[in-house]
């Protein structure tokens, strides 16, 4: 499955992840944390790997495809817990 998102949008998304999720990503789906670092616009080929990602210049960063959107959905996931436990009621 692909996705195009915008190239800002998806910075975006890795900035409101919280401290150490793009390790826990990489141990999840045993990638590098490099690889990761990539997925989300990185450019360090020489420890992480290529990830299906297409930017093309444009307005807002340019638009990415994502070829494969385990990571994406991954850190959406992630973001979704992040809000339910700030939502959750305080004891």
């Amino acid at each position: 499955m692909t996705k195009t998102i915008t190239f800002n949008e998806l910075r975006r998304i890795k900035d409101r992840l919280p401290d150490g999720s793009t390790h826990r990503i990489a141990d999840e789906l045993s990638l590098s944390v490099e690889t990761v670092r990539n997925y989300f616009g990185g450019h360090n080929y020489k420890d992480g790997r290529s990830c299906g990602i297409h930017i093309e210049p444009g307005p807002d960063g340019g638009l990415v495809v994502l070829d494969d959107t385990t990571i994406f959905e991954r850190a959406l996931q992630i973001l979704d817990e992040t809000e339910e436990v700030s939502e959750a009621p305080q004891a």
